[in-house]
């Protein structure tokens, strides 16, 4: 049974609170039972899933510091963009316009902070390394 009290993207396995779209992630329940968001097998599966987007974002869009990832995935006009910011740069203790190398170390910090924002709680440090580890 699921703990309705758990931050919505904890709830659906999707600590990034990644949006349904037309894409298939691996660990994907599809159709994902809840209207707007994507919702995975296990947590692991999800942060691969948001790995596997902050990895096209650096590769195919150069999106090469915080700041730009940020503000694509999320933008101005659904967010406080400079606070999610400013959160993930304290957290990962990468300041928001140096260049990231997409490294493990690196993005696993990235995405815990991310995580923290999205759901208000620390990461399980476990679940990120996992989803990390099935790239």
């Amino acid at each position: 049974m699921r703990n309705n009290s758990l931050p919505r993207g904890l709830r659906n396995n999707n600590p990034l609170n990644i949006r349904r779209n037309s894409d298939v992630f691996q660990g994907e329940v599809n159709p994902s039972r809840d209207k707007e968001f994507k919702q995975f097998k296990t947590k692991a599966h999800g942060y691969r899933a948001g790995f596997k987007i902050l990895s096209n974002y650096y590769r195919i869009y150069n999106l090469t510091t915080i700041r730009k990832m940020i503000s694509r995935w999320a933008p101005e006009n659904e967010n406080n963009t400079s606070a999610y910011v400013s959160l993930v740069s304290s957290y990962s203790g990468i300041g928001p316009d140096d260049p990231i190398s997409f490294d493990r170390e690196q993005m696993i910090r990235i995405v815990a902070g991310m995580s923290r924002v999205e759901n208000g709680r620390e990461a399980d440090m476990s679940d990120v390394i996992a989803g990390w580890n099935l790239l």
